[in-house]
């Protein structure tokens, strides 16, 4: 994706930057550690290669990923949050994420939290007085 040069607000740019289903998440699964592209396509239910690929490719260009080639055979890659962009849109993407624990809290949706490891039960348990404290 090419950035445009008649935006009118911050905002747009971001949201340019990080519109689509996949692109929050893959930065998500960077937050800890650099991973390959097998890691994230084995992390990220759903996501083809090609759009992986692609994704990555639009975060690198963005400054949010870079990417680290290694010399050797087999062909080692891997992928990892930028320190300057990448770390603040993940602070943002961390609250993104609250707002989706809380609205899943309020409509019954607890048990997908803990299945998919999103929140331990102590986290659950933690999250759900925060949110009654939040309406």
């Amino acid at each position: 994706m090419k950035i445009r040069s008649d935006y009118t607000c911050p905002l747009e740019i971001v949201h340019d930057i990080v519109k689509g289903k996949w692109k929050t998440i893959i930065l998500y699964q960077l937050k800890d550690a650099s991973k390959s592209l097998s890691e994230l396509e084995r992390e990220i239910e759903g996501i083809s290669q090609k759009m992986l690929l692609e994704q990555l490719r639009e975060l690198i260009q963005f400054g949010l990923v870079k990417k680290k080639e290694f010399d050797g055979y087999p062909l080692r890659v891997e992928y990892s949050v930028t320190e300057r962009r990448g770390r603040k849109m993940l602070e943002a993407i961390r609250i993104m994420q609250m707002v989706g624990v809380d609205y899943m809290i309020e409509n019954g949706m607890e048990d997908s939290l803990l299945c998919k490891g999103i929140l331990t039960e102590e986290e659950l348990q933690t999250a759900k007085k925060s949110c009654c404290i939040l309406r």
